[in-house]
């Protein structure tokens, strides 16, 4: 009974004090969940931090004598951010203003990235292994700016803290102890924080796919990554315990949202 009373107290007490806010426009993909904000530093401070940690990576890069050394892929990538990059504004507007950058590391990690405030950053891994298209590049860099658009990671920093706030309070309350306080941890991790984790990657994915189709790229492009994605991974963890979606249930989201985006990629002038 105690349990049970702990897990139905949980998402009130992680929402209590946590301010709501809108960081984007929902666009034609209709992303407009709100977001719950608990304090901590501000998007300012967020994207002076994430610059700072972006600047010290390209300098151990560049020290290593592995920044920017396929000049051919990096004037590639920087092609296509500048067809992305100005259709941020139907989602953020200010978000055209950010100091925008795209920087390239060869190495063979299948990863790519946008800090908060415009950082990008490919690995060389992620292009070729995968012999991505353009239009894949763009899905793949849409998703990553979509994070930063909608400040992800300060809303994940919130949430994560809380949840240790929650706990606090929880185990003041109703005595939690031991085995009793694993049970809520677990709690919070699989049915708060990992769920919220997916929500996130989904609506990247979603608003990836809009900024590509604005910008020129086939949306099917979107289909092909991720299944290409999913071949390079040999699979995963299950969906619950994960905190990504699974292959074959991102790729059906993004199969239902193509509709959506299609005529945005038939009326663009980039094409």
């Amino acid at each position: 009974m105690r349990t049970r009373l702990i897990l139905l107290l949980l998402p009130l007490l992680i929402l209590t004090g946590c301010q709501a806010v809108q960081t984007t426009e929902g666009g034609a993909v209709g992303v407009d969940r709100k977001q719950y904000m608990l304090g901590g530093p501000s998007s300012v401070e967020v994207n002076k931090m994430a610059a700072q940690s972006y600047a010290k990576i390209l300098a151990e890069a560049r020290a290593k004598g592995v920044l920017n050394t396929d000049r051919q892929m990096l004037n590639r990538l920087r092609r296509i951010s500048t067809h992305l990059i100005p259709e941020v504004t139907h989602f953020r507007p200010d978000a055209r203003d950010w100091n925008w950058e795209v920087n390239l590391i060869k190495s063979e990690q299948i990863n790519a990235g946008v800090l908060p405030g415009g950082k990008i950053l490919f690995y060389t891994g992620i292009v070729d292994k995968l012999q991505l298209t353009d239009a894949e590049i763009a899905q793949i860099m849409g998703h990553e700016i979509a994070h930063a658009l909608r400040e992800h990671g300060r809303e994940a920093s919130s949430r994560a803290g809380a949840s240790q706030l929650a706990l606090q309070i929880g185990s003041a309350l109703l005595g939690l102890e031991g085995g009793t306080q694993q049970i809520a941890g677990a709690a919070v991790q699989y049915g708060v924080m990992m769920p919220h984790s997916r929500s996130n990657e989904a609506e990247a994915d979603l608003i990836g796919l809009e900024l590509g189709a604005r910008a020129g790229y086939k949306p099917e492009a979107a289909i092909s990554l991720w299944q290409k994605m999913a071949s390079a991974s040999g699979g995963g963890p299950p969906e619950f315990l994960s905190t990504h979606p699974s292959p074959g249930g991102r790729i059906e989201a993004l199969r239902d949202a193509i509709p959506r985006v299609r005529p945005l990629y038939e009326a663009s002038t980039k094409r």
